[in-house]
């Protein structure tokens, strides 16, 4: 199966790459296709989401380079569908289910934002208890297929983009694996894939793909499913970590990782 990678942004949203650019790029990397997945808009000020004025073209965007490429490059039109987002009547070929942002009491915090503003967020949103955070957090992420209907689950343990060395709190908690595992299985219940993610590792946050090998062995054992994404915000990034994705794959029990091929997701086997 030639490469592929469903989770992408571009200047539509927070990406730095045109779609023409992006696809040019996965043409480029022998990919046999490329979904774009723009961040839908939320109903809050933000620097990363498309505006609700930005939908139409970028869906018009990607479908004309659906025609340009045909029969040399499949392109999809997806969307990233955050749980605070909300619904759009729009189709698209496939949505991406994540948790960017909570809402406190205080208001809307991101939890992706900047190590700063997260840093903040705990002492102000939460006195001091970045567990606490964690927790609230994968009490929403167990509602994102619900909240947004997504056939991908997106970096589910997001919460730990800046928790490298245990920066924040400690992964190894208690009080830490039972929020995520507890989020784990209720999703494990609905019919839904979850992306290695390598995003963050691009971006120079992580050194490691999303989720932790914790996370990817439970979802073995339970018979999930995965598949491996970019979430790439330039063209240059489009691939970024693959390698490494695949052998955390594999290293976690996975012989296989799923691709959209039309309509469905299909299994095809790791690369050695």
């Amino acid at each position: 199966m030639k490469p592929q990678n469903l989770h992408t942004h571009t200047t539509f949203c927070d990406g730095k790459s045109t779609p023409a650019e992006m696809a040019a790029a996965a043409l480029a990397a022998g990919c046999g296709s490329i979904g774009f997945s723009g961040h839908a808009p939320l109903p809050f000020p933000n620097v990363w989401s498309m505006k609700e004025e930005s939908v139409a073209p970028y869906r018009a965007a990607v479908l004309a380079l659906r025609e340009e490429y045909a029969g040399r490059l499949e392109v999809y039109l997806g969307l990233e569908q955050d749980i605070l987002s909300p619904a759009l009547a729009e189709t698209y070929d496939y949505r991406i289910g994540s948790v960017h942002c909570l809402r406190t009491a205080e208001g809307v915090i991101s939890v992706d934002a900047s190590r700063e503003e997260f840093a903040d967020a705990v002492r102000r949103c939460y006195g001091g208890d970045a567990l606490a955070l964690a927790e609230d957090y994968y009490r929403q992420e167990a509602q994102v297929v619900e909240k947004t209907g997504c056939q991908i689950v997106g970096h589910f343990d997001l919460v730990t983009k800046f928790n490298e060395g245990d920066r924040f709190f400690d992964e190894g908690d208690r009080r830490y694996r039972a929020a995520a595992l507890d989020a784990l299985d209720a999703l494990l219940e609905r019919d839904v894939l979850f992306e290695i993610n390598t995003g963050a590792m691009a971006r120079g946050c992580r050194s490691v793909p999303y989720p932790a090998p914790f996370l990817l062995r439970h979802i073995h054992e339970r018979r999930g499913r995965v598949l491996i994404t970019g979430d790439s915000h330039s063209a240059a990034a489009l691939l970024y970590g693959y390698p490494q994705a695949f052998a955390l794959a594999a290293a976690c029990g996975f012989t296989e990782s799923y691709y959209l091929v039309g309509r469905a997701f299909v299994p095809a086997p790791l690369p050695l």
